[in-house]
């Protein structure tokens, strides 16, 4: 059962009044938001927005550097090795399958021609 001493600490919680002859400052409040929207863009920037265009960069390079021989693993988990490289698309053979994929579709290269494996 809700009484009124239970809801005084909620009513002294309120806004705080302004005394008698003054105005409240809108300016203060104008910056002291603008103050926040900036703080939380960085935050969004330096946690969501920076570290997906790094990944971004990355993959792109990868695809740049992408040879015939190369070993790779596609973004539908085909494993198979780069027989040729075109504008856009890739030949990768997997065991006897010739596939032509996007370049977009190579997740990763697990091993590049002329390379040892390397132990994992």
């Amino acid at each position: 059962m809700l009484d009124s001493y239970s809801l005084m600490p909620l009513l002294a919680m309120g806004s705080p009044q302004t005394p008698p002859g003054t105005a409240p400052n809108p300016t203060g409040q104008m910056v002291s938001t603008f103050g926040f929207m900036a703080i939380m863009f960085a935050v969004f920037y330096l946690l969501l927005i920076r570290p997906q265009q790094k990944k971004a960069k990355e993959h792109a390079n990868l695809l740049k550097s992408l040879r015939s021989g190369d070993k790779v693993v596609t973004t539908g988990g085909v494993v198979g090795v780069v027989m040729s490289v075109k504008e856009r698309t890739v030949i990768v053979r997997s065991n006897d399958t010739k596939l032509e994929i996007t370049k977009g579709a190579v997740a990763e290269v697990t091993e590049r021609s002329g390379e040892a494996p390397s132990e994992s």
